[in-house]
């Protein structure tokens, strides 16, 4: 038996993610470094009226001695606003996907901007970063704008489903980077904007498992581009693949997923795993998630 303090319970909120990696990478984390260290997904999926009621879970679970938190889809906004406090760079995106319990407060901060720039380092090292597009603009693609435009984006351009939403994080992140040009796209601005553009993220949950499909006409992709992706659930999604069959440089979620992790388990318990074997054994996962031979 572990009291509280003297182990760690941490729980990840949000949507279709009982077949969560984070929880075994977590995990095996601890396990390296001798902690001890429990990771449970609560799926909203599974809870009547789940997504309205995360904030009425967040508190319940703190109340019975949970530790921290990782937040996801569709969370990472809505949350904020019944947190105690949010670090500097998660108040800047406004999105949170890491809560960390201290003394009973609850403290935000975002781990995707940091993971998503380690993976364009670890995977797509010198990608061309003059002309970016990306689609969605919600809680990811808040993280994965700023980690681009962080490493030198000389333009980035967003699309989402919704206009003013796009708009908005435009103005926003044009003034936290006035070097650099950030525009909205329409559905009618996106043929053009691709075939100028040297880059493509997918911050979108389309081609999750449980939102299957490509985030945009495929026919639009080039071979000029690299092609990104921040779902590892599947790692393969129909737009890595079509990229893959289209000679793109291309960076699968996975690569995101071990990076926010690792800093995450760091915020959480203060120490700090190592990427290189977190990713070895994530892609041992994936791999035996799928049936293949690592």
């Amino acid at each position: 038996m572990s009291l509280v303090g003297e182990s760690y319970v941490v729980g990840l909120i949000g949507s279709g993610i009982t077949a969560t990696l984070s929880a075994p990478m977590h995990e095996k984390a601890a396990d390296t470094l001798g902690l001890r260290y429990i990771y449970r997904p609560i799926d909203l999926d599974t809870i009547p009226d789940g997504v309205e009621r995360a904030p009425e879970l967040l508190k319940t679970a703190v109340d019975v001695g949970f530790s921290a938190f990782n937040i996801t889809f569709p969370c990472k906004q809505t949350i904020i606003e019944y947190l105690d406090e949010v670090a500097p760079d998660a108040a800047r995106l406004g999105a949170v996907n890491t809560v960390v319990v201290d003394d009973g407060r609850l403290i935000g901060h975002n781990t995707d901007f940091s993971g998503f720039a380690s993976a364009l380092d670890a995977g797509l090292p010198g990608a061309d970063l003059t002309s970016v597009v990306q689609l969605g603009t919600g809680g990811a693609g808040s993280a994965t704008a700023y980690a681009v435009l962080s490493r030198g984006a000389v333009k980035l351009s967003l699309f989402d489903v919704d206009p003013q939403r796009s708009a908005e994080r435009a103005t926003e992140l044009s003034g936290q980077f006035p070097d650099a040009s950030v525009v909205a796209l329409t559905a009618d601005d996106l043929p053009q904007a691709l075939a100028e553009a040297s880059g493509l993220i997918n911050a979108t949950p389309i081609g999750m498992h449980h939102h299957p499909g490509a985030p945009l006409d495929l026919d639009l992709l080039h071979p000029e581009l690299w092609v990104a992706d921040v779902i590892y659930l599947p790692q393969e999604t129909a737009l890595i693949k079509r990229g893959r069959q289209l000679g793109c440089r291309v960076l699968p979620g996975g690569y995101m997923a071990v990076g926010q992790a690792v800093d995450a388990f760091e915020l959480i318990t203060g120490s700090r795993p190592d990427y290189a074997e977190l990713r070895t054994y994530f892609e041992r996962l994936v791999a035996d998630q799928q049936g293949e031979t690592p």
